[in-house]
């Protein structure tokens, strides 16, 4: 029997690698993010790449009417989501908070919390309504201590982690599973984005280790999904060797 997985930030870093890891698996996938050029992309990519059906939605999950004018216009048959993937989300800057900027602040609000709200708030009604369903929510490192330039989205990271728990305790009564996932350094776009597109910066952040890949944060997600309906994964913390924590690592 298909399952159908939705997935926020689907076009890119772990979004991205978390839609082809089931897609492999031989999910049909419902895919969101802002840009619908590359969301269409994507789409063309998991359809011919695995054979899977694929439904882009394209909206920012920052703005609520819109993220709700998107789930009410998903069609009866696809309704029937098995996995909500809540990905979606950035860092911006690494000012100290007193200097921090006021924009890239409420972005991150925006995103890492609220859009995880929203999602999670028309979603999972209907997973408790057919008691089947499991939230899988990105988390980071960056939640459990705050780290230097990092503290707004350290709150927004650490907010995932209590709203996951949270929600796990509000569905305690149900089926449904409730997994975060905590990834440390991840080599995506994401430094680029937190340094608004200064590549030559960003790359500095990966310089002398390892770091992880989104596939290896999609093979986490998709082993979460997999255990048997007994098991709950509740949360996972995924560093690469030489990271000990936000803000220790060993570089070569």
């Amino acid at each position: 029997m298909k399952k159908i997985a939705l997935i926020t930030g689907a076009t890119s870093g772990i979004g991205a690698a978390c839609a082809r890891k089931f897609a492999g698996a031989g999910y049909d996938l419902i895919i969101t993010a802002r840009r619908s050029e590359q969301l269409t992309m994507m789409a063309n990519e998991l359809t011919q790449g695995f054979g899977v059906q694929v439904l882009p939605c394209c909206f920012d999950v920052r703005d609520r009417e819109a993220v709700k004018r998107a789930v009410d216009s998903i069609p009866a048959s696809w309704r029937d989501i098995d996995v909500l993937i809540n990905n979606a989300g950035l860092a911006l800057g690494l000012e100290p908070e007193y200097a921090g900027d006021f924009t890239d602040w409420e972005t991150m609000i925006d995103t890492n919390v609220k859009g995880l709200l929203y999602m999670t708030r028309l979603i999972v009604p209907g997973m408790v309504e057919r008691m089947k369903g499991h939230v899988i929510n990105i988390g980071s490192v960056a939640g459990d201590a705050a780290y230097a330039g990092g503290a707004v989205y350290c709150a927004t990271k650490a907010a995932v982690k209590i709203l996951s728990d949270g929600l796990r305790i509000d569905l305690s009564h149900t089926p449904v599973r409730v997994t975060t996932l905590k990834p440390g350094l991840v080599e995506t776009n994401f430094s680029n984005v937190r340094f608004h597109g200064d590549t030559e910066r960003a790359a500095k952040v990966y310089q002398g280790i390892q770091p992880l890949s989104g596939d290896d944060i999609a093979d986490v997600a998709l082993y979460a999904a997999s255990a048997p309906a007994h098991v709950q994964i509740a949360e996972v913390l995924i560093l690469a060797t030489h990271q000990a924590s936000g803000s220790v690592i060993c570089r070569s």
